[in-house]
């Protein structure tokens, strides 16, 4: 095989493994106001699960819209105040150095009713291949 059809040929493998990647996290779609970036993917001891970590940025004003997890979530506000509409709990606002957890399926919605940006780093544990997120007012 010559050269160039080596170059062409992993050149097509790597598109395929970054797209295989990437897929997931284009059919997140997201909500204006509302950034998500994924900065890690971790396989965990638990066969089939993976670990997500994510940058979660809330605009002033902005909301989450009403969703879901398929897996746990767990989020480290670290600047701003973040207000959450949990299902099964009262609405409670979170600021900066403070934590909280969904249990999976929970519907809830995070929102910024401040004037400055919410930041926060957000895990799921999920189980692989699923979507991260299921909007459901969307």
């Amino acid at each position: 095989m010559q050269t160039s059809s080596i170059k062409q040929v992993l050149g097509g493998l790597v598109f395929v493994m970054v797209a295989s990647v990437a897929a997931p996290l284009v059919a997140e779609a997201q909500t204006p106001g509302v950034e998500r970036e994924v900065l890690l993917r971790q396989d965990v001891p638990v066969p089939g699960y993976e670990a997500v970590l994510i940058a979660v940025t809330l605009a002033a004003g902005s909301r989450e819209g009403l969703h879901t997890h398929p897996g746990t979530l767990l989020v480290y506000v670290q600047e701003g105040e973040l207000t959450l509409d949990h299902e099964s709990r009262e609405t409670v606002t979170y600021t900066a150095g403070e934590s909280l957890f969904v249990e999976a399926g929970t519907v809830h919605e995070g929102m910024n009713r401040g004037t400055t940006p919410v930041r926060g780093i957000a895990t799921l544990v999920v189980e692989k291949g699923k979507p991260l997120t299921h909007q459901l007012d969307q």
